[in-house]
């Protein structure tokens, strides 16, 4: 890989978890540009109100993987 990659790389795994996330979302969201639609200001809100629970500590946050495994056992 390019030496200026690498280095992002290391530096950007180096973040705090919510600033990852961050840098993640904002990554993932420059591949969307080509045809993607505007979120409705109400999902804008809800994004906002969401985002905002998670850092004052509102919600409770799980791994992916019990996230999963309670949805499939519902399922069964």
């Amino acid at each position: 890989m390019n030496t200026s990659v690498d280095k992002i790389m290391v530096e950007a795994l180096n973040l705090p978890s919510p600033l990852r996330a961050f840098l993640a979302a904002k990554l993932l969201e420059s591949l969307d540009v080509d045809g993607a639609q505007e979120l409705s200001p109400e999902w804008k809100e809800e994004i906002r109100k969401r985002c905002r629970e998670i850092d004052e500590g509102a919600v409770h946050l799980v791994e992916v993987e019990e996230a999963f495994a309670r949805a499939y056992s519902r399922l069964t």
